[in-house]
């Protein structure tokens, strides 16, 4: 009260005693009987001599403020004497015309009951005084959530969120245990536009009362940061009262607070029916992502609530649960493939194998997505396998193993020759591969290496070193289709002459397609177009000396125009006079 009064003055009688005056200047109180005797009967009445400073709270609108902040909520009364101005009807006395018209005298002017006529009215306006109920507000979360129907949950999620849209879900919930509380948590229809740009600040989103008393919404640990688009109430009666945000921030009771209403939250969206959840995934599907990623203790529950595409169905988003019931027989891992877009995704080399063998690949299209697989590495004892990483299993028979043995012994030198002599400095190996189908071959990243897709999110960051110098020059694994045409042409080539440019180009050539094929971006773009050209000509029989012939026209450089010297005696001489009609 000291924060804005200079003194307080407290008047209180009780029945069984005289009614006493307390009053105060914070230095220092004095208590006495009221010399004005009983004149509360029975109560307390509380006087407040503001400082100069503090006059806007003897303003209307600012006490009505701090009770709907502060003491909406609370169980008794809060009383106003408030003024409102009202239109009322007002009578108007008509003024009798006893003036005679012309051609009557005073005895000939007619004089008209009263009661013939009705008497006239006007609308004024009239300041009425009377008390108003400040916090009539009923805190719907004291009532079971059987008494409460749709319809109370949507005005109260209004009232208090000032969201013109109805919540998507809600959950109304007592907990009991080391600390009781009740609690009523909603889902926002639309996603904040800036709820990326300021995640990780505080929000206002719930709402802290003790014993119906707002304490505050200033909280940056009642919800995780994955969570905080959550709007809710909640209400305890085992924390103190008088204490401060700051006190409250460490108490332990709080932690224990916010671990039920993760776990609430959770299984309030897990209980979403299908439309909705598809509504909700579509605005906050990457808060689900970033909580995989930050809350470990979680994160089985998280991983329940992903969605991506994948090959089994080009409409609708498939769950990992969705997925393990659909693996084949003795399917070990969860394959996926990560890119911009599901069309390329679809078309890269590394997944053919995959989808020809009846093999379901998830489609990681968010830049967020590999990420998160990364803090996932399984679910329901299914490891996680990036299909553009090496190591990747493919159930292969036998058959397959022994015809993969004899091509080896085939190839082996020229792998070798690709990897010590042609493609050194970008490449740690080149091997035969299973996984390609159509394409002649495919960089894989080693198994704890950085996917095409990878390399270039982290090249793209904001605060990234120019030149992706932060991104480490790993070397990539070759895998070559020893079925593909231009492979087996590769190995003739090398056979006939291991040192021929026609072996080296096509090699080369073959590696940038694949750089490409596979994610990555190419370092020498100008020896890539230069070896480009050449094959081109190869193509097209045009001879390798033939050289681009410019008109000689193109080349003859524009002669400036002459000017001729004015003799000095011709200039024209510069008037400094005035026009007549500027003097």
């Amino acid at each position: 009260a000291f924060l804005v009064a200079d003194t307080v003055v407290v008047t209180s009688k009780n029945n069984a005693d005289e009614q006493w005056v307390w009053e105060s200047d914070a230095s220092s109180f004095t208590v006495a009987k009221d010399p004005r005797g009983d004149t509360l009967g029975r109560g307390t009445h509380i006087s407040l001599f503001l400082k100069e400073e503090a006059y806007d709270f003897l303003e209307e609108h600012t006490i009505k403020d701090l009770v709907k902040k502060y003491s909406q909520f609370i169980n008794f009364p809060i009383h106003m004497w408030t003024s409102r101005t009202e239109k009322v009807e007002e009578a108007v006395e008509p003024e009798a015309d006893t003036t005679p018209k012309e051609g009557e005298t005073d005895d000939d002017v007619k004089v008209e009951d009263e009661d013939d006529e009705k008497p006239k009215v006007k609308m004024v306006d009239k300041t009425v005084y009377d008390w108003e109920v400040m916090n009539d507000n009923k805190p719907i979360w004291l009532r079971s959530p059987k008494e409460v129907d749709d319809a109370d949950y949507v005005a109260f999620y209004k009232s208090f969120s000032k969201d013109s849209d109805e919540p998507l879900a809600h959950v109304h919930f007592t907990a009991e245990g080391e600390v009781t509380f009740k609690s009523i948590l909603f889902v926002p229809k639309t996603a904040a536009h800036d709820l990326y740009q300021d995640y990780g600040k505080a929000v206002d989103n719930i709402k802290m009362y003790v014993k119906r008393v707002f304490i505050t919404d200033d909280f940056e640990e009642m919800m995780p940061k994955y969570l905080a688009f959550i709007k809710g109430v909640v209400d305890s009666d085992d924390l103190p009262l008088n204490v401060s945000r700051e006190t409250l921030q460490q108490n332990k009771l709080l932690r224990v607070i916010k671990k039920k209403l993760v776990r609430k939250a959770l299984d309030m969206l897990k209980k979403m029916s299908a439309e909705d959840f598809k509504k909700f995934y579509k605005e906050f599907g990457t808060n689900i992502k970033l909580g995989v990623m930050e809350d470990h203790s979680n994160r089985n529950r998280l991983a329940k609530l992903l969605r991506w595409q994948s090959s089994n169905d080009e409409e609708e988003m498939t769950s990992l649960e969705g997925y393990v019931e659909r693996m084949k027989e003795k399917q070990d891992h969860i394959y996926f493939m990560s890119g911009t877009t599901r069309a390329e995704c679809e078309k890269s080399p590394f997944v053919e194998k995959l989808l020809k063998k009846g093999y379901e690949v998830i489609y990681l299209i968010d830049p967020i997505d590999e990420y998160c697989v990364q803090n996932l590495p399984e679910f329901e004892g299914k490891k996680f396998q990036n299909a553009a990483k090496e190591n990747l299993n493919l159930q292969d028979n036998d058959k397959v193993k022994e015809t993969m043995e004899k091509l080896g012994r085939d190839y082996d030198t020229m792998l070798n020759w690709l990897k010590e002599k042609v493609l050194t400095s970008g490449i740690d190996k080149a091997i035969l591969s299973t996984r390609l189908v159509e394409s002649p071959c495919a960089l894989v990243a080693s198994q704890y290496g950085y996917s095409g897709n990878m390399e270039r999110i982290m090249k793209s960051q904001a605060y990234a070193k120019s030149g992706g110098q932060d991104v480490p020059n790993q070397k990539k694994i070759l895998e070559l289709n020893p079925f593909h045409p231009l492979v087996q042409e590769m190995n003739k080539l090398y056979k006939a002459d291991e040192d021929g440019e026609q072996a080296k180009d096509l090699a080369h050539a073959l590696y940038d397609t694949a750089l490409l094929r596979s994610g990555y971006s190419l370092k020498d773009t100008v020896a890539f177009s230069e070896r480009m050209d050449k094959l081109l000509r190869k193509s097209y029989s045009i001879d390798m000396s033939a050289k681009v012939e410019i008109p000689p026209e193109f080349d003859e450089e524009e002669k400036p125009a002459s000017t001729e010297e004015v003799p000095a005696s011709e200039e024209t001489p510069v008037s400094e006079e005035k026009p007549k009609d500027e003097l």
